[in-house]
């Protein structure tokens, strides 16, 4: 046998191996050094949250979402996501096959209900007394549909005879109504509106992230098409989950459906076999957020526990006792006629001479106290008071219009 010849290296070869190896070397290198600011323990402090939403989160409901992590098809997951099922079948009033949770805050429900029911160019009257209006109507628009909107000033409310007008001029396929207008403060009246759409060959689209558990609504007896929530509110429970229920009117109309939704994340014909709503094995289709899926599943339980009449009752009690404490401290409530007031969030006109910015800083810094603002069309105008699911008592009323009649007293020279 011949031994191979050794083949000569060049300097300059070699020079070239290195250089390359050197900055294969560097090109798997860190350049970012670690932030400092994670290094340091995670400090959450402590907040009493009396503004529209989040609302605190009962102990209860915490210690759900610190249970151990399971897989999204395991069958403690699944068994979870059926009890949520019945819960919001519960909460809404419905017997709904179609009904489960959107991995989403309420944007995302309202987004998917719009994009399931449109298709093309149909056509959608939007009741519009507040940002959520809004909102409903430019996520239809970029839809493709045309979008039709039924305007009232903020504060006010709509009448069965302002929809019947609206449906008979423009023929919708889909009516959406914002139940608790958060922005303003108004609870929008619900008898008579399903029969009405439905005689017009409408579907209604309802709203209720800001109301449902806090005010009464009945989605099969009231007719109701579309109903969703969010997990933020009354329900007391993280933001990221946000029941939903579609009727069989609803659901045989996305089911002669010519193309499919715009959105994989958001069809709910997948949606719908990921959480056993069709009657069929189980298809995944997304991991659902398993610590929410427990903190959901509490929160409903604790709304079962307390039942619907109660939890409404607790809720008028709550936004009677502070109506009064409001007009003792000499503050007008912005919607005037008490029936169309939303129990759950209180809006109170900005007093003269004081800034709204400088009142909820003062009770943040002062009083750690959560109220917020003026939204959309209120912007700078008012003070808005949330009193939902856990924080709806009769002693957080308290303690916040003593937190006020200070901030009254300290804020005054704020002149605007």
């Amino acid at each position: 046998m011949h031994r191979a010849a050794a083949l000569p290296i060049s300097i300059a070869a070699l020079l070239r191996a290195c250089s390359t190896a050197g900055r294969a070397m560097a090109a798997s290198t860190p350049f970012l050094p670690p932030p400092r600011e994670l290094l340091r323990p995670l400090a959450v402090p402590y907040r009493l949250l009396l503004g529209p939403g989040p609302s605190n989160v009962s102990p209860r409901v915490r210690a759900a979402g610190g249970q151990q992590i399971l897989g999204h098809m395991h069958p403690e997951v699944l068994q979870a996501m059926d009890e949520i099922k019945a819960g919001i079948q519960y909460a809404f009033q419905t017997r709904n096959r179609l009904t489960l949770a959107i991995s989403g805050t309420g944007h995302c429900a309202m987004e998917a209900a719009l994009l399931n029911l449109l298709e093309g160019s149909d056509t959608v009257l939007v009741g519009t007394n507040g940002i959520w209006g809004q909102r409903a109507a430019d996520i239809a628009g970029r839809l493709g549909a045309k979008v039709h909107e039924l305007l009232k000033p903020p504060g006010e409310y709509f009448t069965l005879r302002d929809i019947q007008e609206g449906l008979a001029q423009h023929k919708p396929s889909l009516l959406f109504i914002t139940h608790g207008e958060s922005s303003t403060g108004v609870l929008q009246p619900l008898e008579g509106l399903g029969e009405l759409c439905h005689r017009q060959g409408c579907l209604l689209l309802v709203d209720a992230v800001a109301s449902l558990g806090g005010a009464p609504i009945l989605m099969d007896q009231q007719g109701i098409d579309v109903l969703y929530t969010g997990s933020q509110k009354v329900l007391s429970a993280p933001p990221g989950s946000s029941p939903i229920s579609f009727s069989e009117r609803a659901r045989e109309k996305m089911l002669r459906r010519k193309t499919k939704p715009p959105s994989f994340y958001l069809d709910m014909g997948c949606l719908a076999s990921y959480w056993g709503c069709d009657g069929e094995p189980r298809m995944y289709h997304h991991t659902v957020p398993i610590s929410s899926i427990f903190c959901l599943r509490e929160a409903l339980a604790m709304l079962v526990e307390l039942g619907l009449e109660s939890s409404w009752k607790q809720h008028r009690a709550a936004c009677t006792r502070l109506y009064q404490g409001l007009r003792d401290l000499g503050l007008e409530l912005f919607v005037k006629e008490e029936a169309a007031r939303l129990p759950t969030v209180t809006t109170v006109r900005v007093p003269e001479g004081y800034n709204w910015k400088d009142i909820t800083t003062f009770l943040m810094d002062k009083h750690n106290i959560e109220i917020s603002g003026g939204l959309g069309p209120t912007a700078g105008k008012v003070l808005r008071i949330g009193l939902m699911g856990h924080n709806a008592t009769q002693d957080n009323v308290d303690l916040l219009l003593q937190a006020l009649r200070d901030a009254l007293q300290h804020c005054q020279h704020s002149r605007l």
